[in-house]
């Protein structure tokens, strides 16, 4: 029992080093504001159009970026469930059974 804690243990620490080179964008405003996002959400660059700047006042600007960089954190959600659900698969005799549901599935 011990031996399986372990793996389950190094397993996770894999998935987690892997989620970290794992990326995704959220977008806004037609794609005029982009933000990517690690699966292990760090934010590692927003872009903005010099159009999107010369049309919106500063305000308006700010509510885009939230809105692309919340946007990105869902994807970074939805990759980052799919990988756990697929581990979890993997180490579990018989497949998830009623465990399925701690991961949103």
């Amino acid at each position: 029992m011990f031996g399986k804690l372990q793996e389950a243990k190094q397993k996770m620490e894999e998935i987690k080093q892997r989620l970290d080179t794992i990326f995704v964008n959220g977008e806004a405003e037609g794609g005029k504001v982009k933000a990517t996002v690690s699966v292990s959400k760090k934010l590692k660059r927003i872009d903005i159009s010099e159009q999107l700047w010369q049309e919106n006042d500063r305000e308006q600007v700010e509510d885009f970026i939230v809105v692309a960089v919340n946007r990105a954190m869902e994807q970074a959600d939805n990759v980052s469930q799919a990988e756990m659900h697929a581990i979890a698969k993997d180490m579990l005799p018989g497949g998830l059974g009623a465990l399925g549901n701690l991961f949103g599935r």
